[in-house]
């Protein structure tokens, strides 16, 4: 191995408030996804990519279900998620 692998520092940028403004969006906005939530970031003045927001929207367990419900009832608040401790629990 090099010597650079043990030396490295990672020059991450802090992302504590990108993410409040995400979760901030996501309470307001229910319906918006990852991509939704970058458009209104992108004009509110973040330069932050598409990667680094749906990696914190994914995260932060936002994540919105891929089909809408038969039923067409909009959600008032997001659900927490089930945690499963058994098989076929759910």
């Amino acid at each position: 191995m090099s010597g650079s692998l043990y030396r490295y520092k990672s020059v991450a940028r802090d992302s504590s408030a990108l993410l409040l403004r995400i979760k901030d969006i996501a309470k307001t906005r229910v319906h918006y996804g990852y991509r939704r939530v970058h458009v209104l970031l992108r004009r509110g003045g973040w330069p932050d990519n598409h990667k680094r927001v749906c990696r914190l929207y994914q995260e932060e367990g936002l994540s919105l279900r891929l089909k809408r419900p038969k039923r067409n009832k909009s959600a008032q608040l997001r659900q927490p998620k089930h945690l499963v401790t058994a098989m076929n629990q759910i």
